[in-house]
């Protein structure tokens, strides 16, 4: 089966794409050296600006894409031999003042009046980088990949300024060439700007995008024509050192107190334009913000996304492989019980057609764990076929070092050494109406139990009405993944999905439809052991609120023992079948005002007859753009036959977010959690005194509910500094 999926995607790909134009190849905006020099200030006042050539006349994308935009942007770009500039005039439509969240770096795009700006600096269409800013000041950047997905975990180095007008807003932007990769030697650049105004609900692009597909999509970006190639930036060499004291205190445990004073060093070197090396000793990233708390009743491990900048740049080579639920690296292995003494990792475009992503991380022995000193390598090659698809290859080693193992122990508590090796297809067509995926891995261990495998793909169609999606998975009973995310083994899965929308003649509704999908699993052997089939409908307002009602039967084998409230002790017996029918509805409002709700609600069945009634709200109060105000809850109601008969668990969460400007932020941040029993509360201060150089100061307490007593506390203060060589 699965050589006949990457064989279908692939000649599906090459022989319908290969020789695809550029969509947008049209709309040219030419870039000629500065004339002047440009201080960010956020005014159009300087000479290089009155010369350079103005991309205006965006195309309206949403909510519809079938005219020019209402509301008129320009823009304008120059450079000189260190910086790209950018400037843009948003002009307003209607009179009143913007709408923005905070002055928070890498704000949600939906709920902030914003202009983002879109380069493939590759003009491969499937890499690049994002930079914006919402109407208030608040910086956005992001490293692109896939074609227009935007990961704004990634920060790097650039100064910014908006101004504020009666009738308008300018946004400012110096981004040195140090801080993106680019081809080198090339003069046309892929480019689109994206401009989102919430007082009209207007989403624009200057190349004109369908509406079905995000602004980002760099499949139809416009081109950037450079009067020669961008310069080359020489030595670029980024040396980021930090410094950090603190303590963590074990009140319920030991009582005792340990303190922390580090150092460590982060460095960046770019080899090429376009390929970077990075390097880190002793990393510490206690500044990160802790993860969203959820109440689990999965019977399988969940998914906490990755948060720690080293792993971040290009991290599509490493991450991006597999699916959501079959991931054979997972970056977040790495370092979470033992630390990090070190590491590498090599990056970046070789030429236009190939990628390469190598990494190597070294951790430390934890011998109150017995867990040994182990090193990770991980090996990413990717080959660009036809317009926008490529192919990838992966290699992942995990080798525990100075440990062997009991050969007589049937479970070992760590493995000597776990391997992957595998081959992806990744299907990109050049209007990106057709996307899809193929992927074979196979693991390696000391013992032939070890050596399994996994095959899956998808296909999937997006037109502006249609949209559907095939998808298959295999995961063979042994196939392991110690460094990645695959939190079930042994079966088959068969999921379709299909979609439709009506786009009504409507002052009110922007669109509205059904959507309805099919997912079976089935073990080894053939038998089903899951099912769930769903029909939902979706409705979308001009003001961008959304609702959706959806009614969904399902049914489980269980192919272990498990306890459905996670929390009792008392579980199900394997083998045991259990079917259920439920109905729901979600509702999210609109952005623009200062008071936002969501809410979502299920009831229906559940597990041994049972009955399962879930609510979670979502209420939030700005006083833009300074202050910040949310609430989150989450309740579960459980009914079910003896012993557990029933079980209600809350979670709750008030955030309060100050930004007192675009670089000096406060956090505040509490989650109850009813079913593991827990209060964390976490403070977080940071200051960027430059670009890309913070003081944070971290506050963080964990409390038992009832009785309410402390269980451990934290502190830590933490300096880091980017210096240029």
């Amino acid at each position: 089966m699965w050589k006949s999926s990457l064989l279908v995607l692939i000649l599906f790909g090459t022989t319908h794409f290969l020789q695809a134009q550029k969509i947008n190849s049209s709309y040219q905006l030419h870039i000629q050296k500065a004339s002047s020099e440009i201080i960010i200030d956020g005014v159009l006042d300087e000479q290089a600006w009155k010369d350079a050539e103005v991309a205006t006349d965006f195309f309206m994308i949403t909510p519809m894409d079938t005219s020019f935009a209402r509301v008129k942007t320009d823009v304008r770009m120059t450079y000189d031999e260190e910086t790209l500039y950018l400037i843009v005039v948003n002009h307003h439509a209607v009179e009143g003042p913007y709408m923005v969240e905070s002055l928070r770096r890498d704000f949600s795009f939906g709920k902030n009046d914003n202009f983002l700006l879109f380069m493939d600096p590759f003009d491969d269409q499937t890499n690049g980088f994002s930079f914006g800013a919402n109407a208030a000041g608040a910086q956005w950047d992001g490293i692109m990949y896939n074609g227009g997905s935007v990961d704004l975990s990634w920060d790097n180095k650039w100064r910014s300024k908006v101004t504020n007008y009666e009738d308008k807003w300018i946004f400012e932007a110096a981004i040195p060439f140090k801080s993106i990769r680019y081809k080198k030697g090339i003069t046309e650049w892929g480019i689109n700007f994206s401009r989102l105004d919430l007082k009209t609900t207007e989403k624009s692009g200057w190349a004109p995008v369908p509406r079905q597909f995000p602004s980002a999509s760099l499949a139809y970006t416009g081109s950037l024509i450079w009067d020669e190639a961008p310069p080359q930036t020489g030595a670029n060499i980024s040396v980021i050192p930090y410094a950090l004291g603190g303590f963590r205190t074990d009140v319920a445990g030991s009582g005792e107190t340990e303190y922390r004073r580090e150092v460590g060093l982060d460095a960046k070197i770019g080899l090429t334009s376009s390929l970077n090396l990075d390097l880190t000793v002793n990393p510490d990233f206690s500044q990160v913000e802790v993860d969203r708390q959820v109440t689990n009743l999965d019977r399988f491990e969940l998914f906490f996304p990755e948060r720690r900048q080293f792993f971040l740049e290009n991290g599509d080579l490493f991450a991006s492989f597999g699916y959501e639920t079959i991931r054979p690296f997972f970056s977040r292995r790495i370092g979470l019980n033992a630390p990090i003494q070190f590491g590498a990792r090599l990056s970046g475009k070789i030429n236009k057609n190939w990628r390469v992503g190598a990494m190597n991380m070294q951790t430390g022995e934890v011998k109150e764990d017995a867990l040994p000193a182990q090193n990770f390598t991980v090996v990413s090659v990717q080959r660009q076929v036809g317009a926008r698809s490529n192919i990838t290859g992966m290699f992942i080693n995990k080798q525990s070092l100075n440990y062997n193992p009991d050969p007589d122990s049937e479970n070992p508590i760590y493995s000597q050494f776990n391997r992957n090796a595998g081959i992806e297809y990744n299907l990109a067509s050049s209007n990106n109406l057709w996307t899809g995926k193929a992927m074979f891995m196979k693991s390696f261990g000391p013992e032939t139990i070890d050596n399994g495998f996994v095959h899956a793909a998808n296909l999937k169609y997006s037109s502006g009405n249609l949209t559907w999606n095939w998808e298959h998975q295999y995961v063979s009973k042994n196939y392991t993944a110690e460094v990645g995310y695959v939190p079930r083994n042994g079966f088959y899965k068969i999921n379709p999905e299909v979609s439709y929308l009506f786009f009504p003649k409507s002052d009110k509704i922007l669109n509205h439809g059904p959507k309805a999908g099919i997912r079976y699993f089935f073990n080894i052997d053939g038998e089903k052991t899951d099912n769930t089939t769903f029909l939902a409908y979706n409705v979308k307002w001009r003001s961008q609120s959304t609702f959706q009602a959806w009614v969904a039967t399902d049914f489980v084998k269980l192919q272990r023992p498990f306890d459905p409230t996670n929390y009792s002790g008392d579980t199900l017996a394997r083998g045991t079948e259990h079917q259920w029918y439920a109905v729901g509805a979600e509702f999210t409002s609109k952005p623009q005002s200062v008071f936002t709700y969501a809410f979502t609600s299920r009831f229906g069945g559940y597990y041994a007859d049972g009955k399962r009634y879930n609510v979670t709200a979502d209420i939030g109060y700005r006083f833009q753009p300074y202050v910040s105000i949310a609430m989150s809850a989450n309740y579960n109601d459980i009914h079910l036959p003896e012993p557990w008969n029933r079980t209600n668990f809350w979670l709750v969460g008030p955030r309060v977010d100050v930004t007192m400007t675009n670089t000096l932020f406060f956090t505040a941040f509490v989650q109850y959690n009813e079913q593991i029993e827990n209060i964390n509360l976490n403070t977080r201060f940071q200051w960027r005194f430059k670009p890309a150089s913070d003081l944070f100061l971290v506050y963080t307490d964990n409390y038992l509910p009832a009785p309410f007593y402390t269980k451990n506390r934290s502190l830590v203060l933490k300096f880091t500094y980017w210096w240029n060589i």
